[in-house]
């Protein structure tokens, strides 16, 4: 099946950045090792691109490349999904690209966890999304509707969805959230249904696996990002289950799903005011009222901590790097220059 521009999510915001008419326009469909695959008007292709540069390349990025397929450079995206990477080293990690909303799929069992949830949304809220939380295994539940109103009680509430994620028509429902052209994305936890659900979605049968009966977590069984076409004409980004989900560069999304907190610190007596024992906290004082709940504070402090330090020793690791690049060509300067002699 062929596609147009309009139909890949191509916009004026991605033409106006292509003044080369020898270069051709890619939908990023997969990321490998020193290739990409994408998507264009003539069909499916393979591109070619250096080894270093693919860790900056994400599944549904805009590219540019020549006749040869070679690209040459990445368009400015409109929304950009990224976590800290696994490991220590302090790196992002580039989820997908030019996303318009973030399905955030939980169950209605042991899986949900409201802080998880609080990370996806400042997530989103940080990309640039919009956040639809997907609660599935609805059908399984004596009282769905009790994990709603958990959610619902969030200030800014996202909307949120109970259904049966075998269930084609309250699946259909799902998709509604998601417009021609337009392109999805999954996040959650493994063994939520993800899988389940994209395969009614787009009309796939990718296998699923069940879940452990001991603490309701999954199993991986998508285990690399593919931008796949849906029924209804949109694009959906099924991404792995993240057992560990490390916010990076977030504050601003962190601020929006902590907006009564937020306002509430801008009261402090102190700019710098850690919300502990500093005099004229206005934190302190909403919570000694009863006005705010502590596990939602204690979670805020936890997450403001966890992305000040990511963000900072991210500053000291670039910082280092464009020291000792400094230095490399400093001394290769000199050394060319004795050799000149």
């Amino acid at each position: 099946m062929t596609y147009s521009y309009q139909d890949l999510g191509w916009s004026s915001f991605f033409a106006d950045q292509n003044d080369d008419e020898t270069l051709t326009a890619y939908r990023v469909s997969e990321v490998h090792r020193a290739r990409l695959t994408a998507l264009s008007p003539d069909g499916t292709h393979t591109l070619v691109s250096p080894i270093h540069e693919t860790r900056g390349i994400a599944v549904g990025d805009w590219v540019l490349a020549d006749d040869e397929y070679r690209v040459t450079s990445i368009l400015d995206r409109q929304t950009l999904l990224q976590r800290r990477a696994a490991g220590h080293e302090v790196r992002p990690q580039l989820i997908a690209a030019n996303v318009d909303t973030i399905f955030i799929v939980s169950s209605c069992n042991a899986d949900f966890n409201i802080a998880r949830l609080e990370r996806y949304l400042a997530l989103a809220q940080s990309a640039g999304s919009y956040p639809v939380i997907l609660l599935t295994k609805a059908d399984l539940c004596d009282d769905p509707a009790s994990y709603r109103k958990q959610i619902e009680r969030l200030p800014n509430a996202p909307a949120v969805e109970c259904i049966n994620a075998k269930d084609a028509l309250e699946v259909k429902t799902a998709m509604g959230w998601v417009k021609k052209g337009q392109t999805a994305a999954f996040v959650g936890s493994s063994g939520v249904g993800k899988t389940t659900l994209a395969n009614l979605m787009t009309g796939d049968n990718d296998a699923t696996a069940g879940i452990r009966e001991d603490d309701a977590r999954g199993r991986h069984t998508t285990t690399a990002r593919f931008l796949k076409p849906m029924l209804n004409g949109g694009w959906l980004i099924d991404t792995p289950g993240m057992r560990e989900l490390q916010l990076f560069d977030a504050q601003e999304g962190l601020d929006a799903v902590f907006e009564d907190l937020q306002i509430l610190a801008a009261s402090c007596k102190f700019n710098d005011c850690a919300h502990e024992s500093e005099p004229g906290c206005a934190v302190k004082a909403a919570l000694e009222r009863g006005e705010i709940d502590a596990p939602r504070l204690a979670r805020w402090r936890k997450l403001q901590a966890e992305i000040t330090h990511n963000s900072e020793t991210l500053a000291q690791a670039r910082s280092r790097d464009k020291a000792f690049g400094k230095m490399v060509k400093t001394t290769l300067k000199g050394s060319n220059r004795r050799k000149g002699r």
